[in-house]
């Protein structure tokens, strides 16, 4: 840099000889001016207002001043025994020099005052004796120097900083100065307490802060550039110089920030006394010449790994010819700081790297934020990339490899005696110990210095992982890099982690997720690299210099190992080239590295203890076996491998097949030549199927999956795979450690807990051919135990926690049952889950042990471990009950509950009028409604439905209980349906053929008792019944007299009849045919159905049972309710419309490059856009969920109005999906027609793709609320969706009118809560429509740059995804509470996940991980467990959450309160007897 131009080396040299420093006292006797310098500095002393008043200066002449400093040059040169005297010298001097200050002291001599300049360089230049290092003293006396040297100093930087007088000269002369007593300090070697020693950080400190004044007032010359570096390099082995280089270069750098990337750009945090190092008027450009100057003042750092370069001044060398045993140059003790100097270096260089990648100082491993406006890899490696690879090198192959060629070279030379260009001083060279290990002391071995380069190592992996999207870097970078960490990362023989690997590890988290080019070559070395790290319990760090902490060290291995799982089943047979050989022989394929990865992963899955790291591993375990599964389902299966083209409503149903329960299912589908699963076919593929775990190919709805081709290579190179990598020994030994784990160690940790059971229920819902019975048996008899272990946990331990797993553990048990259908079957396993359910809903199990006697229902007090364990307990009864075998019904997965309601039964009755003129009120009107179990509504209709042949007494039931709507139709048959076609009478069977032969009928005396009779012996029996006689004697002739008048009444009425009846023609006188009697049409079979259902026994209850302990009034079994008042429909609707399952939305959204508002955002949802989209974002919207039309969607649509409502007849819904049809978009799910759903039994999703519809609906919806049930359309039911705007398209759609579902004064949102009585919850009592906590916002963001992360705006996307339920909520939603799934497509056809969310214990749920990378055959099916695992661990954590079927049954009992009927049993008896209406 200063090659052209001359040092000023020569004059610093002259300096140090005392050249410039030298009186005419030195000609006498030392005791001759010692007595002269005594008398005249006393005198000078007094004058200066020390000890006394000061006083003007007697010295006017410019020869009294010369002669006066002659002394006092030869007085600072005194022995330090003169200690007082040398201190008088200082005192004078230090005043003379406020001549250059504004305000000069009285003391100073006129002459000086006038040519303030010229003087102050004499006397800066005579200051050099008093730093001269005396031999021999004492260290007390050397105290007292360093004590005066520090006077000076702060005299001269204080001079410097406010003084305006001082020229371009005098600046030279005072840098000079300070060049030579740093240099007659600080290049001897260092010898511990010496003047050197002491003063060595101070007189640096000076030197570099001066320097940096002289830069604003007076830029040093490029000569003077030359001479610092040239002299910094021969202090290079004292520690304080590079510490002084580091703190000037972070002041320098913070400086040069601020100005280069503005204010937005994050501000390096210094310490306060740093800050003030840059002087205040240092304009941008000196700034930037400082720095760049400052930066390359020492030179290579990675000199100081070579202690013959460091000591080959004449100082050393004078050493090595001194010392008595003879010694080289480079064994000089001091020597021995060099590793740590070179640390340190290191660690300067980095802090600067941090600095310019905005990263924090205290910043270690990944997951730290880097700033979007931060400069490109390529011009930071520009600045620093000689010394950073150089120092990654030191101790490597290469390293050594250069080391032998220098050896070589010097060899040839003779040994020889080199001048040394500088001082003309002589070193001895001899190069052939120059590369001699063997010469050198133990501590400055190479390997001494490998804590420098694992700093220099992990500089460099900071910068490369600091690449933005689409950023390029010189592939000359690439190579280097690679080049240095496959050096750095070859392993040892001891198999030890040393702190270079440590290093690599835990800055290079995101290494593999940012498409650098090649960077797969480095996989087997990073792979081995984790074996160590991660599979070891106890990791033992080889550490010299650098602490690490061993967690961090995990998580960031575990984020390596994260972003590299896919890889082997995305490449698959593609080779891997090794960097050091050019042979073929060492080559991996990606696959064969698989089974390494499953072993790390599961090992380090065995040995985990942080719960972070180990909730991480869980998400990368069920990556693992969902990627392993869908690839064989898909790439492997002997269907074809079918692309998911998703136009318009148009589904391939041969993909279906790809996603069925087991392989026999496939083959038989395939076998029978299926092409489509149309609506004929559904029935009978729903009755076939033994076990209906596939609702996709049952229903018509698309598979999830999206199949990539498999190559023919790769179909070869699995064959020799181990057995251990296909997805079925995946799944059985995940299966297997989890459950392990979770009993064992797991069971205390909530969010570790909550993530293995997310796990379980992620492998339950798999479908693998070989599934293997037994262990889906184990895995639910483990669980099971795990419920019961923590329910018998002791009292103290029972918190919210503890239950929030146990509910979590219930819910994966139904996960497990209700896709293993099969396992009821098993009576062991049977048992195990009733027993568990009992525990739940009681406390406490039947039978403890085996041999107990079991002990009854109602001997038990109930106890539940918590009311929220009661109510999970309960769901799962009800799901093995009703749903296990059995989901998704007929109507398909988007409802659990009957489509049927009081008006669609009524549609079907015979007495009905014409439908168009029907109301739900007359509907309702039909029906007796009747409450049982105060939690069940019953409605029941006496009229068969209109489809019924064979008239019979005939009940149609609506079941309205906690767990959904059901409709029964009962019928009482005397014959069963087999038999009762055939008729047994004709319907006119004629008269019979009279028979000729009349037999004579024999005459005989009809005799009311047996002969014998009179001569029973009479009892007292016979006695209990009076005669005639004694009646009229007990109740008198009067009553006799009456009774035999009535009865000869009746006999003479009778005879009237019989003869009117023989006089008339139908009389059996005249011949009539036989006809049999009119067939009975109407049946009160109400009654019969309650009767026989025991609904009719009035018996008084127990007080001491234990349902009633509980809280439950004593009540008769049925109440009756008062269906009269007009608002009981309402209330019914209400109801209906709170559904048994959880509900959540995930709204989509695509951020094209750089978009930053959600104007820009919402804008890329039109049409005319869609060609610029990624062509897998619509590949990933195919694997959310099946594309439903609202209109005919009877779940949740993502919005409260129009969700879980029976729709329109179906001409009507015809018509709509003809009018809807004409939109070919396959992006449209934005909820005005079409949306994304997802359902099992206990949850729907709807995935939304909001527009710029969803904020004009939104904004209608929000101050409409007062809007009736009078300004419906629609006529079939006061929730169906308007038909005016069944055939507007999205952009002019007009906002749908509201329901009484957003009525403000009758409100009752699907999130609604309900008066609660007083038995149950009663802390969580709030106001009746008002939730607690608003739903959880999921977003799912689609980036085409990763970086644009950063600027998501997400409170501005707020007001797009409103469902309604808002304003029944205490609080709106935030931006600070929204969850964000990130998915960034990667050039490898991989996707890169980010995750944003709260900060909480809960916030962040399994399976997908921030930073993972998937495969596009998975990321739907993963996206969609996070979302429903989000919002359950959000439901877990709230307090005042209520289980679905809570609220319904709590619902109920709000109706039974408004609408109950108080009747006795005869008034009860006597209404079943009223027709309805």
């Amino acid at each position: 840099m200063y090659s052209e131009w001359a040092s000023l080396s020569a004059q610093i040299t002259a300096n140090s000889c005392g050249a410039q420093c030298f009186s005419v006292l030195n000609k006498f006797p030392a005791s001759a001016g010692r007595e002269v310098v005594v008398s005249v500095v006393k005198q000078l002393g007094t004058n200066l207002g020390i000890t006394q008043n000061a006083e003007p200066s007697h010295l006017v002449k410019d020869e009294e001043v010369k002669w006066c400093m002659d002394v006092i040059c030869f007085g600072l040169s005194l022995p330090l025994q003169e200690h007082e005297t040398i201190k008088d010298c200082v005192n004078v001097y230090c005043e003379w020099l406020t001549a250059l200050h504004p305000q000069p002291r009285i003391s100073v001599p006129k002459p000086i005052c006038e040519d303030a300049n010229l003087y102050a360089r004499q006397i800066i230049n005579h200051f050099h004796n008093l730093f001269v290092p005396r031999q021999g003293e004492s260290a007390d006396t050397i105290k007292r120097q360093a004590v005066l040297c520090h006077r000076v100093l702060r005299t001269l930087q204080q001079t410097a900083q406010i003084s305006q007088l001082m020229d371009r000269q005098t600046w030279d002369t005072l840098l000079l100065f300070l060049l030579a007593i740093n240099e007659i300090l600080l290049a001897p070697p260092t010898v511990k307490d010496d003047v050197g020693d002491q003063l060595c950080e101070r007189v640096l400190s000076v030197l570099f802060e001066v320097w940096l004044l002289a830069c604003v007032r007076s830029f040093p010359s490029p000569s003077m550039w030359k001479t610092l570096q040239e002299s910094c390099s021969m202090w290079r082995h004292r520690v304080a110089l590079v510490d002084q280089w580091n703190r000037v270069n972070l002041a320098l750098t913070s400086r040069l920030l601020e100005f280069s990337y503005g204010p937005a750009f994050p501000q390096l945090k210094n310490a306060d006394e740093d800050g003030q190092l840059i002087p205040v008027g240092m304009s941008n450009d000196c700034v930037a010449q400082t720095w760049y100057r400052f930066l390359r003042m020492i030179g290579n750092p990675t000199a100081l790994c070579s202690p013959h370069i460091i000591s080959k001044s004449s100082h050393f060398v004078q050493w090595a010819l001194t010392h008595e045993k003879g010694a080289e140059t480079h064994q000089h003790p001091c020597l021995q700081q060099l590793p740590q100097i070179f640390l340190n270096a290191m660690k300067g260089i980095s802090s600067q790297v941090d600095a310019f990648l905005a990263l924090p100082l205290t910043a270690m491993g990944a997951g730290t934020e880097l700033a979007v406006a931060r400069p490109k890899c390529n011009s930071i490696l520009h600045v620093f990339h000689e010394w950073l690879f150089e120092a990654a090198h030191i101790g490597g192959d290469t390293w050594r490899q250069n080391r032998k060629k220098q050896a070589c070279e010097a060899s040839k030379r003779p040994s020889s005696m080199i001048m040394e260009h500088r001082k003309g001083s002589i070193s001895l060279s001899q190069p052939n110990s120059l590369n001699d290990p063997a010469s050198l002391p133990p501590t400055l071995t190479i390997d001494k210095y490998e804590s420098g380069r694992a700093e220099a190592i992990g500089t460099l992996c900071k910068i490369f992982c600091a690449k933005k999207t689409g950023e390029e870097i010189l592939p000359v970078y690439l190579a280097r890099f690679y080049m240095a960490l496959q050096q750095c990362l070859k392993i040892t023989e001891s198999k030890e982690c040393d702190e270079t690997l440590a290093s690599i590890l835990l800055h290079s988290g995101d290494l593999f997720r940012l498409d650098l080019d090649g960077i797969n070559v480095l996989l087997p070395g990073f792979i081995a690299a984790l074996e160590i790290v991660l599979p070891d319990k106890d990791l033992k760090l080889k550490t010299q210099s650098m602490a690490f902490n061993r967690t961090e060290l995990r998580r960031s291995a575990i984020n390596i190992l994260l972003s590299i799982m896919v890889l082997p089943l995305h490449y698959q047979a593609l080779p891997i080239r090794d960097l050091s050989s050019e042979t073929s022989e060492k080559m991996f394929t990606f696959i064969q590295l698989k089974s390494r990865l499953m072993n790390i992963l599961m090992n380090a899955l065995q040995v985990e203890t942080d719960a972070q790291n180990t909730h991480m591993l869980l998400g990368g375990l069920l990556l693992c076996v969902q990627d392993a599964v869908t690839f064989e389902e898909t790439d492997m299966g002997g269907t074809a491998s079918t692309h998911m083209h998703s136009s318009g409503g148009a589904q391939h149903h041969e993909a279906n097949l790809l996603s069925s329960a087991c392989s026999e299912r496939s083959a038989s589908l395939v076998s029978a030549g299926t092409a489509s699963l149309g609506a004929q076919t559904t029935a009978t593929m729903g009755a076939g199927s033994g076990s209906m775990r596939d609702t996709a190919s049952a229903h018509d709805y698309p598979s999830l999956t999206i199949s990539d081709d498999m190559s023919f290579e790769f179909g070869q190179e699995l064959e020799g795979v181990t057995t251990y990598d296909n997805a079925h020994a995946l799944f059985v030994r995940a299966t297997y450690l989890v459950c392990h784990r979770l009993i064992s160690s797991w069971k205390t940790d909530l969010n570790v807990s909550l993530a293995a059971l997310e796990l379980l229920s992620g492998l339950a819902r798999l479908h693998i051919r070989e599934t293997d019975a037994l262990e889906c048996k184990r895995a639910v008899k483990w669980i099971c135990d795990y419920i019961c272990y923590q329910c018998s946990r002791p009292p103290p331990a029972h918190s919210k926690d503890l239950h929030s797993t146990i509910v979590a553990a219930f819910q994966c048990t139904a996960a497990w049952l209700m896709q293993h259908p099969y396992l009821l079957q098993d009576k062991d396993c049977l048992q195990t889950v009733l027993e568990v359910v009992e525990l739940g809903i009681s406390g406490t199990k039947s039978q403890s042990k085996s041999g107990d006697i079991p002990k009854f229902k109602d001997e038990k007090e109930l106890k539940p471990a918590s009311m929220r364990v009661r109510d999970a307990a309960e769901n799962l009864l009800t799901i093995i009950l009703e749903q296990v075998g059995y989901f998704p019904s007929e109507c398909g997965p988007e409802s659990i509950s009957s489509l049927l309601d009081e008006l669609a039964l009524m549609k079907h009755c015979n007495s009905m009028v014409p439908a168009a003129a029907a109301s739900t009120e007359q509907a309702i009107a039909k029906f007796k409604y009747f409450v049982t179990e105060n939690s069940t509504i019953l409605a029941l209709l006496e009229e068969p439905l209109g489809n019924d042949q064979d008239p019979q007494p005939t009940v149609t039931l609506l079941i309205r209980g906690p767990f959904g709507r059901h409709a029964w139709t009962m019928q009482l048959r005397h014959l069963p349906r087999s038999k009762s076609g055939i008729k047994y009478h004709a319907i006119n069977p004629g008269r019979p053929i009279p028979m000729n032969d009349v037999s004579q009928r024999p005459e005989c005396e009809q005799k009311n008792f047996p002969d014998g009779v009179d001569k029973v012996q009479p009892c007292v029996a016979d006695y209990s019944i009076p005669t005639i006689d004694q009646i009229r004697e007990q109740y008198g002739s009067a009553s006799i007299r009456e009774l035999e008048a009535l009865l000869e009444n009746q006999s003479i009425h009778e005879k009237l009849a019989w003869a009117e009846a023989d006089n008339s023609v139908d009389s059996l006188s005249h011949s009539q045919e036989c006809v049999p009697p009119l067939v009975c049409q109407e049946f009160h079979a109400a009654r019969l159905f309650l009767s026989h259902f025991g609904f009719l026994t009035f018996e008084t209850r127990n007080p001491h049972n234990p349902a009633e302990a509980l809280g439950t009034p004593p009540q008769r079994p049925l109440i009756v309710l008062d269906t009269k008042s007009t608002a009981f429909a309402a209330d019914l609707d209400r109801l209906d419309k709170l559904s048994a399952r959880t509900h959540d939305t995930v709204y989509v959204f695509y951020v094209k490059t750089g978009q930053t508002s959600a104007q820009q955002i919402i804008g890329n949802m039109v049409e005319e856009t869609s060609h610029t989209y990624d062509p897998h974002f619509a590949g990933m919207l195919q694997t959310l969920g099946w594309p439903v039309l609202v209109a005919d969607h009877s779940g949740w649509t993502g919005f409260a109005h129009n969700s879980w409502s029976l729709k329109g007849t179906p001409e009507e819904q015809q018509q709509q999906l003809q009018l809807k049809s004409n939109v070919p978009s396959e992006l449209n799910y934005n909820g005005s027609q079409r949306v994304l759903y997802w359902a099992d039994v206990s949850s729907e999703i709807a995935f939304v793709v909001p527009t710029t519809w969803n904020l004009r609906y939104n904004s209608d919806t929000s101050d409409g609320g007062s809007l009736s049930g009078s300004d419906q359309l629609g006529t079939s039911n006061v929730w169906a969706r308007c038909e005016s705007e069944a055939g507007t398209g999205a952009a002019k759609s007009k906002p749908r009118n509201l329901s009484l579902e957003l009525d403000t004064s009758t409100g009752t949102g699907r999130s609604q809560k309900d008066p609660v009585p007083p038995t149950r919850r009663k802390g969580n009592v709030t106001k009746p429509t008002l939730l607690a906590q608003a739903p959880a916002k999921i977003f799912l963001v689609w980036l085409e740059s990763y970086e644009d992360y950063l600027n998501f705006p997400l409170e501005d996307l707020l007001a797009y995804t409103r469902t309604g339920e808002e304003l029944h909520s205490l609080q709106q939603p935030r931006a600070a509470d929204c969850h964000v799934i990130f998915v960034h497509s990667l050039l490898s056809g991989l996707l890169r996940v980010k995750l944003q969310g709260p900060p909480g214990r809960m916030s962040f749920a399994t399976p997908l991980v921030d930073g993972m990378v998937l495969s596009r055959r998975v990321v739907g099916n993963l996206v969609r467990q996070t979302a429903l695992n989000i919002s359950r661990r959000r439901r877990l954590d709230n307090d005042n959450y209520q289980p679905p079927h809570v609220r319904r049954r709590l619902k109920v009992q709000d109706i039974v309160q408004k609408y109950k009927m108080d009747l006795s049993e005869a008034e009860l008896l006597a209404h079943l007897f009223q027709r309805a209406i």
